[in-house]
């Protein structure tokens, strides 16, 4: 299949990878040309621009960081993707990005015969270098069955939620669950540090029970040793916590957790952390409680 992949990031890079290896004809265009300039010598085409990587493409594969983001991408009128990809191609968008944003793009490209799925992930740096990604996909029936090729590639779990948008909604619902997940898991390991018992034998006695999540298997680690590797940024977890929180109020819903990490994030933002995995919400934890910095 000819694939364009638009945006070579922590999870685009690898998602490009993937495609090579399973034998897929790929062009790949990335902001900063010097994160592209490497797949060549993987067997990718360097695209110059959206346009020049959507050229001739079946399939173009978005991943970037927010609606705006893709919008500039796919529509802008000089180099966008859409001008370079055919009547009949399609648009598989893994961004996390408005729900709405996703509708009014799928329509501007339905309008050319283009579909559209949108297609968030979940699983971190991790998921993305092992093909082991959930993905949240929204769309009609067709045009998932004409991603399923691509997104077995990147993926494990592959869940059709509904129509276009409906994938955004599952993303922004998953990005409010691990939001309490990672706060309860850094309230956690405090209380057990305060309490004079080892937080490490802790996890481990919790994690083969009701407790158990990824969050405490992949990230409590880092909460213990106070050290926060990028898997993904907690700027990102904001930006996306701030789509979920608008359409909450968009819908009727109120989110006070989310809401509440929401806070706590910006001020770690504030304090130059937000280039840090999210486990760094531990830091306002710890800091509430008055640990010092450095490992529990």
């Amino acid at each position: 299949m000819r694939i364009g992949v638009i945006g070579l990031g922590t999870m685009g890079a690898p998602m490009a990878r993937h495609l090579l290896a399973a034998g897929h004809e790929v062009a790949v265009y990335n902001r900063t040309r010097v994160r592209a300039e490497p797949f060549a010598a993987l067997g990718a085409r360097v695209a110059a621009t959206p346009a020049d990587a959507a050229r001739n493409a079946e399939v173009a594969l978005v991943c970037v960081s927010d609606s705006p983001d893709v919008e500039a991408v796919l529509f802008d009128e000089s180099d966008g993707a859409a001008r370079g990809l055919a009547d009949g191609a399609l648009v598989i968008d893994c961004s996390t990005i408005s729900p709405e944003a996703t509708r009014r793009f799928a329509q501007r490209l339905a309008e050319r015969g283009i579909g559209f799925v949108d297609a968030p992930v979940s699983g971190g740096s991790e998921g993305a270098e092992q093909a082991t990604l959930a993905i949240m996909c929204g769309g009609s029936e067709d045009d998932l069955a004409r991603a399923r090729p691509v997104l077995e590639c990147i993926g494990k779990a592959i869940t059709h939620v509904g129509p276009v948008g409906a994938g955004q909604v599952a993303k922004a619902v998953n990005q409010v669950v691990i939001a309490g997940t990672y706060l309860s898991v850094a309230e956690g390991l405090v209380l057990a540090a305060k309490s004079g018992v080892d937080p490490a034998r802790v996890v481990e006695a919790i994690s083969g029970g009701a407790a158990a999540s990824w969050v405490l298997d992949k990230r409590s680690g880092n909460m213990i040793a106070d050290e926060y590797p990028l898997g993904f940024r907690l700027a990102l977890h904001r930006k996306d916590l701030g789509i979920a929180l608008d359409s909450a109020r968009a819908v009727g819903a109120t989110l006070a957790g989310a809401a509440h990490v929401a806070a706590l994030e910006d001020g770690l933002i504030a304090q130059q952390h937000g280039d840090e995995d999210m486990s760094a919400i531990a830091r306002a934890v710890r800091r509430a409680s008055g640990v010092a910095d450095g490992p529990l």
